[in-house]
């Protein structure tokens, strides 16, 4: 249910007062809120709504259009496409660059939304915009990241099997993960294969599971991502590799020189004071996290430059 709190009575549909304003918005996974602020950065509307486009469209579809800021996060690719589509200035905002929200000892979604709007209304590169990639790009990959995810499970069902097996003083046979299956439950004692069985049953499932998501990526590649092909003439670089780098860049028109693309995936060096020229200090780790995990150079959270696609 919409909620409001108006420290001027009014309705986001209805009659505002005139001038230029600025909306931020935090968005919840069930519910969000938003706060309104006008030209001189006093606040004349808060509230709650739904994270659901008929929730978005009661609030903000009949809003006059604005400047509009919001965090990064599960729900914001498809609701900045949305509230573009709109006709708002929409800013995502990477607020792991932004102390203001991420480090604040009073974080709340209502104070949040207050904090978004204001630095919004004073200049939007505070917020560190991002720029989340097309629809076509982000529904592509997550073809990735669901086949990782089979990966993770299938991997988790092997461990978990052998750990069994040993504990039962017995051990399956070495053999490569895709091999692994009932047929390898043979040699073991009857009491644990028939524990074992339908577990390696499993692992058979999703194995086959995995082959039918790179067959998709692959057929992707030489459809819709024929530039692919370049990219695997490079030794030990594969479709996924490939297709990953492809999907992570999406235009390579934004970056001006070729090698900005390695800081984009965050394989640049930290520099702990401006005055070093060349610190030692090892790469951000910052980026895209299917590319950097696909080409095994870390596994954290997301947090890259202006230009990050989610």
């Amino acid at each position: 249910m919409e909620k409001h709190n108006t420290a001027r009575k009014s309705s986001c549909g209805g009659k505002r007062t005139t001038g230029k304003l600025t909306i931020g918005l935090d968005l919840g996974d069930r519910s969000s809120r938003y706060c309104l602020l006008d030209e001189q950065g006093e606040v004349i509307e808060e509230g709650s709504l739904p994270t659901t486009r008929k929730g978005l469209d009661r609030v903000f579809g009949a809003a006059g259009r604005c400047r509009l800021a919001m965090e990064v996060g599960t729900h914001s690719p498809w609701v900045s496409r949305y509230l573009a589509r709109l006709g708002y200035e929409v800013i995502v905002a990477n607020a792991r660059r932004v102390r203001l929200i991420s480090e604040s000892s009073r974080k709340d979604d209502k104070l949040d939304a207050k904090t978004l709007a204001r630095l919004a209304r004073i200049d939007p590169e505070l917020l560190s915009p991002i720029r989340h990639r097309g629809v076509q790009a982000q529904a592509d990959l997550m073809m990735i990241r669901a086949r990782a995810v089979l990966v993770q499970t299938r991997t988790a069902l092997i461990n978990a099997a052998r750990g069994l097996t040993k504990s039962y003083g017995e051990r399956l046979p070495s053999c490569a993960t895709y091999q692994m299956g009932k047929d390898q439950a043979e040699l073991l004692s009857p009491a644990i294969r028939a524990a074992l069985e339908p577990l390696l049953a499993e692992v058979e499932t999703v194995t086959e599971r995995i082959r039918e998501y790179d067959k998709q990526l692959e057929q992707l590649c030489q459809t819709r991502y024929p530039e692919t092909k370049l990219l695997k003439q490079v030794h030990g670089v594969g479709t996924l590799i490939a297709l990953a780098f492809v999907l992570t860049i999406e235009d390579p028109h934004r970056f001006r020189k070729s090698r900005a693309v390695g800081c984009y995936v965050g394989l640049r060096p930290k520099r702990r004071q401006s005055g070093q020229s060349r610190p030692q200090l090892g790469i951000s780790k910052e980026g895209d996290v299917i590319f950097a995990d696909a080409v095994g150079a870390r596994s954290a959270p997301c947090a890259g430059p202006v230009w990050e696609r989610q």
